[in-house]
């Protein structure tokens, strides 16, 4: 065993830029894995986890307090199917004034879902205290969100003059509350629901939720229920963005794991086959065959093992950031984001064993050679192979050079179609990942409208200067200044549908939106009417509605019905969009908070922006950006994984061109000493892969478009959006043409460098061995 070690050492040390490439090609093979294998565990495991760790609620359900009693309520937990219950709980919905007071988290003016409950712990939905404790006395408050101990203490005043304390912060992972309070006070502030948390034996699918609700609450009147909340609508929520990611993710590494696998069989068994000399060598001095496959192994595994450690490595660093881009949402506080161990030790170990597995082949051949055999195999590659298509391509009119070079892929055409594959398939991930920056660049126009600038309105309860004019004199002298070609106005509120607690925003509009591109309506049309909204398509699927339902706006004690008349495409899944009459109906007082400009074809921000200032100094004009964090993070992920893989092909290209070099030393000698030129050898070698990868180009491309095609309705689909057909058709002949070119690149860029050494050979050199 001494004498194959130190035989594959001395190997190891002889072919150093065999070992590097092999190497390099393990470590960023190991990496696109390990980043593809932990994105994927880490966006489908935390939720199921916390959701058993905090025994959260399959169901948080409102029921009227006017037709329903506790009793009641109690008895549904003995109903079929129901395997524990907390509550009832009262709920009540206060006010938080917009007084000016500096805001706390979680606690923005609008109406607050307050439920009043004893304890954090019990049989369903345990809510976990992360700052402060929870509330034992009347006027304390616990408050859902992120907190820190310098808010412990505040007291929040309410609309009707009563003040709540916080002395702590929690989280339920199916937000059953955005307050808790002790059950005294909740009785106190006026509650007009009870609320009702269920657990079922069977829950693993929205149908199986849906009837272990209705099994739970057959024997309540029919009006008692206003309204359920699934856990598989949180879960969906808190994941959204990391679903979203998912399909691309798949894509990428199923592509990276191709790639990998034929880049690491190709550099494997080039090696093994360019130290044939060396193997009748080792045979002429005594190695068995055993032997010397043990030797070729050996020196295979070493590299393969230290590229693979620290591509785990630098793998694993990668991860934690991108995980933390990726996987975010609601009650995600709550959940343990990490990857299994299985992410790191997959790639760890096996793709050593790919390598070892990709030489052994090559090795037992080479181990059943006779040394005289694999002394003259290893010397050049086998008369006659492509011979056909060399002499022809001699006869053309091309450059012998050229010519030269485009014949060399023929004589060795296994090493070439992996090649080939391997410069296909990066082909393929850099058009996926062009198509998906047009596809998003295209989404965030949509979302974000034609809009170039929002003017902000100053309000004087947070002591801010405010306009010098009314509403709508402000809109009029907005519309007025130079550049300015449309004006809308438009005022947020944070409002709740009956019954449910999560808090929903709501966009008033006063003027023609659909000219400053809007919302982009996917079903349906736009509201025409008071009465008339338009939802996010999340929104709609969420809840379980659909264009033509009816819901309940609510607004501290006021209360509107109106009608979905259209889905949206939109970023935001708890948004609905209404015209200004409805406002009236609900907060009659509220006043513009904002007001989107679009600018002539000529007009400036910057000055546009200036003006407004000069103006009114109660104005605050901000440029908008049609840059999205999610799209920069998915957009920004996909180029580095494709870069990633097309550096990888290169490689690839990199390790074949050595071998070719390598097994031609003879050729190339003979060829300088009848008068090729430096340059000439370096295009003869930079041509033959030149031409592979204008091959892999030709079918890559469309192989691009494919997946392009299928991974795109996936990542909308798994995001709960209803995509329009714009998002698919954003390819343009130059793009494709740009797209064709760049297997060509990704061949010469690994060519480059190992052609222009074999062009440096002097005549004395290449033909030392012989």
């Amino acid at each position: 065993m001494s004498a194959v070690w130190r035989t594959a050492r001395s190997s190891i040390r002889r072919r150093r830029v065999q070992t590097a490439v092999l190497g390099l090609v393990v470590f960023s093979s190991t990496v696109a894995v390990v980043v593809a294998l932990g994105l994927l565990e880490a966006a489908s495991a935390p939720f199921d986890r916390a959701f058993a760790q905090h025994r959260g609620a399959h169901v948080s359900a409102s029921f009227s307090r006017d037709d329903v009693s506790d009793g009641q309520l109690e008895a549904t937990g003995g109903r079929p199917g129901v395997e524990a219950t907390a509550g009832p709980f009262e709920q009540a919905v206060v006010t938080l004034p917009d007084d000016g007071a500096e805001l706390v988290p979680g606690l923005l003016p609008g109406p607050l879902m307050v439920v009043g409950r004893a304890s954090p712990d019990g049989p369903v939905d345990r809510v976990r205290v992360h700052v402060g404790r929870w509330a034992t006395g009347p006027g304390e408050m616990v408050v859902a969100g992120p907190g820190s101990e310098e808010l412990l203490g505040r007291a929040i005043g309410l609309s009707d003059g009563r003040k709540l304390t916080i002395v702590g912060y929690a989280e339920s992972l199916t937000g059953t509350a955005n307050a808790w309070v002790t059950p005294r006070q909740a009785a106190e502030l006026g509650p007009d629901s009870v609320q009702m948390l269920y657990r079922f034996t069977d829950a693993a699918t929205a149908s199986e939720v849906r009837d272990g609700t209705e099994r739970a609450t057959a024997a309540l009147p029919a009006r008692a229920l206003l309204s359920t909340v699934s856990y598989l609508t949180v879960k969906e929520r808190i994941g959204s963005v990391a679903n979203a990611y998912l399909p691309y993710l798949l894509g990428f590494g199923v592509l990276g794991l191709a790639v990998a696998v034929l880049i690491v069989a190709n550099v494997v068994s080039g090696a093994v086959v360019a130290g044939f000399r060396a193997i009748g060598i080792l045979k002429s001095v005594g190695f068995t065959p055993r032997q010397v496959v043990a030797v070729h192994l050996t020196a295979v595994l070493v590299p393969a093992a230290a590229g693979s450690l620290l591509g785990t490595a630098v793998g694993s660093v990668a991860l934690g950031p991108l995980v933390d881009t990726v996987f975010f949402g609601v009650g995600a506080q709550n959940l343990s984001v990490s990857v299994g161990t299985w992410v790191l030790v997959t790639p760890m170990l096996g793709m050593p064993a790919l390598a070892a597995v990709a030489a052994l082949v090559p090795a037992l051949r080479a181990g059943r050679l006779s040394a005289a055999r694999a002394i003259s195999a290893g010397s050049a590659p086998r008369a006659g192979r492509g011979r056909g298509v060399q002499h022809r391509l001699a006869g053309s009119r091309l450059p012998r050079s050229l010519s030269l070079g485009l014949g060399l892929p023929f004589a060795r055409p296994g090493r070439s179609a992996l090649t080939l594959a391997a410069v296909l398939l990066g082909v393929t991930t850099v058009t996926l990942a062009a198509g998906l920056a047009a596809t998003l660049t295209a989404f965030g126009k949509a979302v974000q409208g034609t809009a170039d600038t929002v003017v902000y309105a100053g309000r004087a309860a947070h002591g801010e200067t405010t306009p010098r004019q009314g509403d709508e004199e402000t809109e009029a002298l907005l519309h007025s200044l130079p550049g300015a070609s449309d004006v809308v106005a438009l005022a947020w509120l944070d409002l709740y549908l009956a019954g449910d607690p999560q808090r929903i925003q709501v966009q008033f509009i006063r003027g023609e939106y659909g000219s400053l591109g809007g919302e982009t309506i996917v079903e349906g049309r736009t509201f025409e009417s008071p009465d008339e909204v338009v939802a996010a398509s999340q929104f709609l699927d969420e809840r379980g509605m659909k264009v033509g339902d009816r819901l309940t706006l609510t607004w501290g004690d006021r209360k509107r019905s109106v009608t979905i008349v259209g889905a949206m495409l939109g970023g935001n899944r708890d948004l609905l969009e209404a015209g200004w009459e409805t406002l009236g109906g609900l907060a009659p007082e509220q006043k513009a908070t904002q007001y989107w400009v679009q600018l002539t074809a000529d007009g400036d921000a910057g000055a546009y922006n200036a003006a407004v200032r000069k103006a009114d100094p109660g104005l605050r004009p901000q440029a908008l950006s049609t840059t999205d964090a999610n799209v920069v993070a998915i957009v920004g992920s996909a180029s580095v994984i494709a870069l990633l893989l097309a550096v990888v092909a290169a490689l690839g290209v990199f390790n074949t061109v050595v071998l070719d070099a390598h097994e031609r030393r003879r050729d190339l000698g003979v060829l300088k000493s009848i008068g090729m030129t430096p340059r000439q050898v370096t295009v003869m070698m930079t041509a033959s892969m030149a031409a592979l990868g204008a091959v892999g180009a030709a079918v890559g491309v469309p192989l691009g478009l494919g997946a392009h095609r299928l991974v795109v309705p996936a990542m909308t689909e798994a995001a709960g959006l209803r995509a329009p057909s714009f998002l698919m058709d954003v390819w343009h002949a130059p793009v494709i043409v740009l797209l064709g070119l760049s297997g060509v690149v990704i061949a010469i860029g690994g060519a480059l460098v190992p052609a222009r050494s074999a062009g440096r050979l002097t005549v004395a050199q290449a033909l030392h061995n012989e």
